[in-house]
């Protein structure tokens, strides 16, 4: 089941319309007001999608309608391109303890930190934090790097060794790649 929500704020009228219409939709819909603000921001998850005459401070994923009337296929068109861009974002983010992995803008995040990564360096952290236990070289090489096991090359720890030192360098954690005589893991 889908669970998306679109909140409309006081725009009561178009809450009506699209209730009426709620069957043709792929998410459910809420109304609420000013007094209900506190509320909503426990809502306000990566799946709510908010209609309002004016921004809402502190809430993100709004479509404005300072600009009325609008054609009623114009809107829906426009939340359910909304609703795709929440659903793309969301797929493309990945949490590895504390940090979260963008797999769209390339970069690994903590706080206000964000770190550029390359393909083969996010390749190598998707693929060692998919992994309860330690990965051996070989494996690395062969999953990540697509090399032949039996091929002679330190292609693999240089590029760890070198994951390491960005991540070091920028968010002072010399524990989210481990070593250990099993192989390497994300920590």
């Amino acid at each position: 089941m889908n669970n998306q929500t679109l909140l409309i704020h006081e725009k009561f009228i178009l809450f009506d319309i699209l209730n009426e219409l709620k069957e043709e939709f792929e998410y459910s819909i809420i109304k609420f007001n000013e007094n209900d603000l506190k509320k909503i921001e426990k809502i306000n998850n990566p799946n709510s999608l908010f209609i309002a005459e004016k921004k809402i401070k502190n809430v993100s994923n709004q479509i404005v309608l300072d600009i009325l009337p609008i054609n009623i296929l114009k809107l829906s068109e426009k939340i359910n391109l909304n609703f795709l861009k929440l659903k793309f974002k969301n797929q493309s983010s990945i949490k590895i303890g504390k940090y979260l992995l963008d797999l769209n803008t390339r970069e690994i995040k903590n706080q206000n930190l964000k770190l550029k990564l390359t393909e083969m360096e996010i390749n190598c952290i998707v693929y060692l934090s998919n992994k309860k236990k330690p990965v051996k070289v070989n494996e690395l090489r062969l999953r990540v790097w697509k090399y032949q096991s039996d091929l002679e090359t330190h292609t693999v720890e240089t590029h760890i060794y070198r994951l390491r030192k960005k991540i070091l360098k920028k968010f002072n954690d010399n524990q989210f790649i481990i070593s250990t005589s099993s192989g390497y893991q994300v920590n």
